[in-house]
């Protein structure tokens, strides 16, 4: 197989709408969970070769997707201007970081920025499933949630193990972080020092913004995305032939749906 060969059999894998291609996206995002349950599971465990040689395997795969992906882009350069790039970048670094010795341990943290690349998953969802355009507002307004939660866990759990002792794992983290983010503040658990406060008030401002963004998706009316071609306006009712604000005649695409 040519080189020109296989650039194209790999870009009919990440953006064809064969079976193939949409199972493999597919793939690639239950990938990117284990990778996160792999991290939360190791929070719980002694660092040892078993751990350290996953982390080995997890860094390669990334790699070798993250080379697959540059090599079949049409703009190399701008590929390095996106975050899920760089985000890519350092779960690669952090994953080969027992290669680095002990020195390189503090790079767990960075390993859920994997999370982040999820947003691009996302748009490849859009095209595929017909569920994920029908329910796209609350499907992003949890993943938000749900990012945002996980990589704030992970920075609580590596600021703060080995000095706060009511920190011992990822599940006391994360129990913190959920109950600073709905600002319930049972105060059995809290942060210590100026980093740690400072900690809080990200958790405490972001996340309940997030969460009240998902609660709004959940609860407002359905609706569909379409500019209208008079003023621009995004957002419709399902059935809507005019325009509420301009009263301009729509042409919303239909899927045959009641």
């Amino acid at each position: 197989m040519t080189y020109g060969e296989l650039k194209t059999s790999v870009r009919e894998l990440y953006e064809g709408t064969t079976p193939r291609g949409v199972a493999f996206r597919y793939g690639l995002l239950a990938f990117d969970i284990i990778t996160v349950a792999f991290i939360v599971g190791t929070s719980f465990l002694p660092s040892n070769e078993i751990i350290e040689s996953l982390d080995l395997l997890f860094g390669a795969l990334i790699m070798i997707d993250f080379a697959a992906r540059l090599t079949i882009s049409r703009r190399r350069l701008r590929e390095f201007t996106r975050l899920a790039t760089w985000t890519d970048i350092v779960a690669i670094v952090s994953f080969l970081a027992p290669l680095a010795g002990e020195a390189g341990g503090f790079l767990r943290i960075l390993r859920t920025l994997r999370l982040l690349r999820n947003y691009q998953m996302l748009a490849r969802l859009r095209t595929d499933s017909r569920f994920f355009r029908r329910n796209e507002e609350v499907i992003i307004a949890v993943t938000n949630l749900a990012v945002f939660i996980f990589v704030m866990t992970a920075v609580v759990y590596e600021t703060q193990k080995g000095r706060n002792l009511e920190i011992g794992n990822y599940a006391d983290a994360l129990y913190f972080t959920v109950t600073a983010l709905t600002t319930t503040g049972f105060g059995d658990i809290t942060l210590q020092g100026t980093a740690g406060r400072l900690i809080s008030v990200v958790i405490m401002i972001f996340g309940v913004t997030l969460f009240f963004n998902l609660a709004r998706a959940l609860l407002s009316p359905d609706k569909v995305r379409f500019p209208c071609p008079a003023c621009g306006l995004q957002r419709h009712d399902r059935d809507a032939v005019h325009c509420k604000a301009c009263g301009d005649l729509l042409n919303i695409p239909d899927e045959g749906l009641m």
